[in-house]
């Protein structure tokens, strides 16, 4: 997924149920299951996505800002493309 196709998914997701700027936890769940769920382990699993999202959910307000989200892909890139965290 290139970086203006993360952004496009991200917004498209984050837009369905609320505020465009944050993913709440069924867009979250959504946009793994569909965009993520080859990078993902357990991605079918919605107790480790809800696990997920609340590792990366570093303000705890309930929702992902892009800011968020994108420790997720910075660690999936490192991890698939090779690199040591």
């Amino acid at each position: 997924m290139e970086k203006g196709v993360l952004v496009t998914q991200f917004k498209a997701n984050a837009g369905s149920n609320g505020s465009s700027d944050t993913l709440s936890r069924d867009e979250f769940h959504s946009l793994v299951t569909s965009e993520l769920r080859n990078f993902i382990k357990n991605a079918a699993d919605p107790a480790a996505i809800d696990q997920l999202m609340s590792s990366l959910n570093k303000n705890n307000d309930g929702e992902l800002n892009f800011l968020e989200f994108w420790l997720l892909i910075g660690h999936l890139a490192s991890k698939h493309g090779g690199f040591s965290l």
